[in-house]
């Protein structure tokens, strides 16, 4: 059965979507079967990974109010074994409207029910907020990865994050856990990075990644190409980090032997 990953931070701009894009691509560089689910009505994830969102006949929002099968909605990227659910415009308007429709926290868990068999990873990438569709993907999810910008007021919101987190547990999801916290935007120049980055991990220990993001250009332009970085500049140092954070979540989950691991990983990218 597959496992299904939320990415959720309620601060915007902390690489919540280019982490799901460029972890998802090198998950399934690795020979891991991977479906994306953009649940941000921005669809940046849909359109990083080569899809024109007002192109879609259909979105994550049809299988949220049960009028299409997620099975239906799955488009395939440009990389093989890695398929998306888009997002679309009208997901905006669905905080208001799953408010008077039945089971509304468990609208994706049902809707992703059939898909768990089919693939090794789900990765949620969720909206800069903890309402309904955050809500959703957490009642859905087996873990939560929270990328956290190294910068000022790094660790600001996430108490609140984390009590949601909390909160679902306790009411909607027991098996809810933190898969890990990830330092994104780190820049090696300057002491402010070094020193976040050492406030965070004294803070959340064994719960952050060793895998760093470095603050990167190539990782800017990539979307705006529709490719993850693994297809755009897979010798950048943005793609080298990347690459070690799946090898990294892979490890944590003894999927695949590490050293045919990276072969493959190199080989395919």
């Amino acid at each position: 059965m597959g496992e299904i990953i939320a990415c959720a931070n309620q601060k915007g701009g902390v690489g919540k979507t280019t982490t799901v894009i460029n972890l998802a691509a090198y998950l399934a560089l690795a020979g891991q079967r991977v479906l994306v689910v953009d649940l941000d009505p921005q669809g940046n994830a849909t359109s990083g990974l080569g899809l024109d969102r007002n192109a879609q006949s259909a979105s994550i929002y049809e299988a949220l109010l049960g009028n299409v099968t997620a099975r239906d909605l799955a488009r395939q990227t440009l990389v093989d074994d890695l398929q998306i659910i888009p997002s679309g415009s009208e997901l905006a308007g669905a905080e208001i409207e799953l408010i008077g429709v039945g089971q509304r926290e468990r609208r994706l868990q049902q809707a992703l029910t059939e898909l768990r068999e089919e693939f090794e990873f789900v990765l949620l990438d969720c909206p800069p907020a903890v309402g309904l569709l955050t809500v959703n993907a957490l009642t859905a999810a087996d873990g939560v990865l929270v990328p956290i910008q190294c910068e000022y007021y790094a660790l600001e919101g996430l108490s609140q994050l984390l009590s949601t987190i909390n909160l679902v547990r306790d009411n909607l999801n027991p098996k809810l856990r933190l898969s890990g916290v990830l330092l994104t935007m780190y820049d090696a120049r300057t002491t402010l990075s070094a020193d976040v980055a050492a406030e965070v991990r004294r803070h959340l220990g064994n719960s952050v990644f060793t895998s760093v993001i470095p603050r990167s250009v190539r990782l800017a332009e990539a979307p705006s190409y529709g490719r993850p970085i693994a297809r755009y500049s897979p010798e950048s140092r943005g793609a080298q980090a990347y690459q070690a954070l799946a090898a990294e979540i892979l490890q944590r989950y003894d999927t695949v032997d590490q050293q045919q691991l990276s072969e493959q990983m190199a080989v395919s990218a």
